[in-house]
């Protein structure tokens, strides 16, 4: 499945004046990378792959339509999957790219 085009339009609006980005295809969607590390991608299953704090992932995953992200048949901690439902209005969206952002960006850069 190709990724959603339009959210990839929209996570790049988000972005805008937040913070320096680049953009990669990476995980089968549109990465979005803060000092070369994954911050939100625009999923090639649909919806949102989110990168968060590890610590944070039960209290996030509480959300209606956010749920961790299974790679390799695991649950990954601090990788979450973001349901289209979950990012509907630009206010949702805007708050869950803040996330990823603020977790890219306080990793060191690569």
């Amino acid at each position: 499945m190709a990724f959603d085009e339009e959210l990839a339009s929209r996570i790049r609006g988000a972005l805008m004046g937040q913070a320096e980005f680049t953009e990669k295809k990476m995980f089968g969607g549109l990465a979005f990378l803060i000092g070369g590390n994954m911050a939100v991608s625009a999923s090639g299953h649909g919806g949102m792959l989110l990168r968060a704090d590890p610590a944070a992932s039960d209290e996030l995953c509480s959300h209606p339509g956010i749920e961790l992200a299974v790679m390799r048949g695991r649950p990954m901690d601090g990788w979450l999957r973001v349901s289209p439902e979950a990012i509907a209005s630009d206010e949702d969206l805007q708050r869950w790219v803040r996330i990823g952002v603020d977790y890219a960006g306080s990793l060191p850069a690569k």
